[in-house]
């Protein structure tokens, strides 16, 4: 029995304005994301191009997949492509760390340090019905179309009702998960397709057994969206999906959910190096779940032309090639006389986590203006090397710790992890400060904020706090006796 898989089209303290222009260290690709589908988005018009990379894990003789379409799909609607076309725009596009080197303030010659280094057998398939273009009466449906692409068998049906669609799958070797027959009814309901894809075994073995492509469909329809909830009705958790959007215009974003912008910009701690595939992956979560686990996360936002000479700032690795391009769909852009591509081109990058609960609708899609670059990125600065021996280089000093203090307050708040461990990271260059004063009870090298909770505005450091009102309350007496003519004793 074939299990069947509903995928997913089926299934702070930001730095100022500047030049960012920085040394690329690490990336967050959507391997940090457990079983999170990839889809790439192609629209022009009112013609979408959809390129699905499944998930799937396990032999491929059990796998399938049923994905809502809004019309009838030919075989010339319908393609298999590489799967580096998905590792390539995953790369390119992912969260990324950078960072800076601080000028020795003792030196006297400074230099800006912003450049960036830079076909087989039907033979289940024609069981289903003696005439495949006739209505079965048990069921009410009907295959409207079938054919063989690459390695899959590919069948079109249409049906009328979502319990006979249910049973016709069932009997036809198909295991349906629970829950599917509620999510099938709004698509029948709308008059949707379905597009049924299974592997051909004998294809994939004349490929050479390779993983199984990705699968890309094209049509025209006024709909700008990909309807997730199918995908939804074999999940146990919320799922991960991240969608490469491609347009002549602007950034692509949703509209029946709030597309937010990743927390980006901020200065972390330098140990953030050694983790940043799970320091991402905790700065994402619990953005997510602090905007209401209901929106549609913007990861990455750029004018791709080929005219440009700037696709990020800092870059992960080459900007999408024409041959990239053209294998997503992208068929507007033209070689112009003088071998140049003519044509627009802005790719969107977007990270939505769902689950039946925070996204009871589809996701509905809508080109816009927008142009604003945008990408998640982090930033590690280097503390100068010595020596410290100008007046200079200690102001410098008591100035990096407290900015290192901001730093952590920076991570614990993208990340809602604790600093305790790591407290002796703002104190680190105390040792290079002269002149400590010891019975003052002052902390060398800036002094540490107080501690903060987002969420509830709760403070963790009560004792900072207390100091702070015990302050004011001070400076109030005094106020108040100097307007009474009095003197009044403080310690």
């Amino acid at each position: 029995m074939k299990r069947i898989l509903f995928t997913l089209f089926a299934a702070a303290l930001s730095l100022p304005a500047m030049s960012f222009c920085g040394f690329y260290v690490a990336k967050a690709d959507a391997t940090l994301f457990n079983k999170a589908s990839q889809v790439v988005v192609v629209r022009n018009g009112e013609r979408s191009t959809i390129t699905m990379s499944s998930d799937f894990q396990g032999d491929v003789k059990d796998f399938a997949m049923v994905i809502p379409v809004p019309v009838v799909l030919k075989k010339a609607d319908v393609k298999v492509v590489d799967r580096i076309l998905f590792d390539k725009l995953d790369a390119y596009s992912a969260p990324r760390l950078v960072e800076y080197y601080d000028n020795n303030p003792c030196y006297r010659n400074y230099y800006d340090s912003e450049m960036a280094v830079p076909s087989a057998s039907m033979n289940k398939m024609e069981s289903a019905g003696d005439d495949t273009k006739s209505v079965r009466e048990e069921y009410k449906v009907t295959i409207v179309e079938q054919y063989t692409v690459g390695e899959y068998d590919i069948l079109i049906l249409s049906a009328e009702e979502s319990s006979g669609l249910e049973r016709w799958l069932t009997d036809n070797g198909y295991k349906i998960p629970g829950g599917a027959k509620e999510v099938l009814d709004p698509y029948i309901k709308s008059n949707m397709k379905f597009f049924v894809a299974k592997v051909n075994l004998g294809e994939h073995n004349n490929a050479g057994a390779v993983p199984l492509r990705p699968i890309q469909i094209s049509f025209n329809s006024p709909k700008f969206m990909l309807p997730i909830r199918l995908g939804m009705a074999n999940a146990v958790s919320p799922q991960d999906m991240i969608v490469y959007a491609f347009s002549k215009n602007g950034r692509i974003e949703t509209t029946n959910y709030r597309t937010v912008p990743v927390p980006t910009g901020q200065k972390v701690p330098l140990f953030v190096q050694q983790e940043f595939g799970p320091f991402y992956k905790e700065l994402y979560t619990k953005a997510w779940a602090r905007e209401g686990k209901n929106i549609v996360s913007l990861e990455y936002a750029w004018d791709v032309s080929m005219n440009q000479t700037v696709f990020c700032d800092p870059c992960v690795g080459p900007p999408p090639m024409l041959t990239e391009f053209q294998q997503a769909g992208v068929d507007w852009l033209q070689t112009g006389h003088y071998g140049n591509i003519e044509g627009t081109c802005y790719f969107t990058r977007l990270h939505v986590t769902y689950d039946r609960i925070n996204f009871p609708q589809d996701l509905m899609f809508q080109e816009t203006p927008n142009k604003q670059n945008f990408q998640a990125r982090y930033v590690l600065t280097h503390p100068a090397e010595g020596p410290y021996d100008c007046d200079e280089a200690q102001t410098y000093l008591r100035d990096l710790g407290q900015r290192r203090w901001n730093e952590l307050y920076t991570y614990q708040w993208l990340t809602g992890n604790k600093i305790d461990k790591h407290r002796a990271y703002a104190s680190e260059y105390d040792q290079f400060i002269k002149h400590k004063k010891s019975d003052d009870g002052k902390r060398q090298g800036g002094m540490m904020p107080v501690d903060f909770t987002p969420e509830d505005g709760n403070s963790h450091s009560g004792n900072s706090m207390a100091v702070v009102v015990l302050s004011l309350i001070s400076l109030s007496a005094i106020f108040f006796a100097m307007t009474r003519g009095r003197k009044i004793h403080i310690g």
